[in-house]
This record gives C-alpha cells, structure tokens and sequence, in this order.
C-alpha cells in the first residue's frame, strides 16, 4: 500500500519505519513548518495544573523552572508521550480531541485547587481557554509557536507522486488541510485524488478537503494510524 505523510519530518519519523517495516511504500510531503516564538516570563509556582494541546507546545517550553509534579493535561496519546518524555509525572491524556479534554480538566481538577496555564500554538481550533473562564477557572494561555504553510516542494517528488498515486494520505490538522488543498490546486491535481483515501484528524479538517473527491473520507485520532490500514 502506498502511504503520504503530511506532518513534518521530525513528527513522523518513527511512523514512516512503522510503515516501512509493515512493508508499505511511504512518501513525505511536509505541508506546515513549526517555528519557536518567544513568551513572556512565566512563574510557574503560581500554577497547580499545565494544559497541553499539541507535542510542540511541550517541545518549545522552556522546562528549567518547572515543576514536573505540576497537574498536566493533554490533549491526545502523542502529546502525552512527549510530556512524559520531558519528566511530567502527573499527566492526564484525553483522546484526541479539545472537547474530551476539557471534560477531564472539569472532572480533575477543581477551580478552588488555584490557576492553570495553557500552553499552545498561535493557530487554535477551540479556544479552550475561554470555554474554562467561563466555568470559573483562573487559566492563563501562552502562545510558544506559531505554524506556517510550506510552499517549497521538490518538482522531480511531484511528478513522481502524481505518476504513483498513494492510497492513503493522512492530514492532521486545519492549517496542513488548507496547504494540502492549496498544493492540489497549484499543481492541478485535482482529478488525481479519486483512488486516495483522506484520513483526517476530526472533521474541521476533513471540511476543507471536501471539495477534492476522494475514494473515501475517515476520521481518527492519534495513534490510530496503523488500526486505519486494516479498514480500507
């Protein structure tokens, strides 16, 4: 089977050997690029409880002063693997998707424990921030990265995708479904797709790729990759 990966190289690297090793052929279009930004001082004892999500809100903060004992919420499977693997101890992992996450944050942890820091990216689908103030919650948000659309690929890639249709193609998130679909557009593939599975992260995503026709359409949520293959 013929799979495309979407997210940048360092976030699917292991899941291109998962891949591989199952015997599938891969190939690598990185959508989005992730940059580093900048925050203001924080004082993290003033915090009982971190909201993480995505892994790049873990990887790009600035860990010295913090307490890995310190509540920590995240939003899927692969975000609480990253925060494990910086030392958090205490963490709480919902499945996948914003909702579920803050139904975990209402069922742990009470508004009388003190406040909670949510750590993102520039680009948020829910303003979950805002849906926890109205519940009473004391909750600060910084911003640690920003997501920007790649517009840089490789002609000689192209053509030989465009001659090798995959059959599957994942697509995580609304920003790498808007560079998805502008990189369809600019390179005139829009009738190629029609043999190609879409499996996307929630339907937000798959909304904006539902004007290319694709065999099939699928939602999932990280970790269930491998799983998807068996259902095509």
């Amino acid at each position: 089977m013929h799979i495309l990966l979407t997210r940048p190289l360092e976030d699917c690297h292991e899941m291109i050997l998962k891949l591989k090793s199952l015997g599938h052929q891969v190939s690598h279009l990185p959508l989005i690029n992730i940059n580093k930004l900048d925050y203001e001082h924080v004082n993290f004892l003033d915090y009982k409880g971190i909201i993480f999500t995505s892994a790049n809100a873990v990887k790009f903060l600035n860990l010295k002063n913090i307490d890995k004992n310190l509540l920590c919420f995240c939003v899927g499977t692969a975000t609480e693997k990253k925060a494990r693997s910086v030392g958090f101890q205490n963490v709480i992992a919902a499945e996948g998707n914003v909702e579920n996450l803050k139904e975990l944050i209402l069922q742990n942890f009470e508004q009388k424990i003190g406040n909670l820091i949510y750590v993102s990216g520039e680009t948020i689908s829910t303003d979950l921030d805002h849906q926890l103030m109205k519940e009473g919650y004391n909750i600060k948000r910084i911003i640690n990265y920003r997501t920007s659309h790649n517009e840089k690929f490789d002609e000689n890639f192209i053509e030989v995708l465009k001659s090798n249709m995959p059959d599957i193609v994942y697509v995580y998130s609304k920003n790498s479904a808007s560079s998805f679909l502008k990189f369809i557009k600019i390179y005139k593939s829009e009738s190629l797709w029609m043999n190609t599975n879409l499996m996307c992260l929630g339907e937000k995503t798959s909304s904006i790729l539902n004007e290319i026709k694709w065999k099939k359409i699928f939602l999932f949520n990280p970790g269930e990759e491998e799983f998807l293959l068996y259902k095509i």
